[in-house]
């Protein structure tokens, strides 16, 4: 796969937005299958971020590499 992510966009997933879904499934916790979405969310930006690709991008031909 071709990498579309720039080190912005990989840090704000891996530093920013997958800390809040993780604090957000310890909070809703008694709620499962919430908790369990978030879960699933945080690992797919985690993962994302460390092939430095999204599949989302794809389709529209989007990148965030600096040229």
């Amino acid at each position: 796969m071709i990498p579309n992510m720039g080190s912005m966009d990989r840090k704000i997933r891996s530093f920013v937005v997958a800390p809040v879904l993780l604090v957000l499934a310890i909070v809703f916790h008694n709620i499962t299958w919430l908790m369990v979405v978030l879960l699933v969310l945080a690992v797919v930006m985690v993962a994302t971020s460390v092939v430095r690709t999204c599949p989302l991008y794809m389709p529209f031909k989007l990148s965030t590499i600096k040229k």
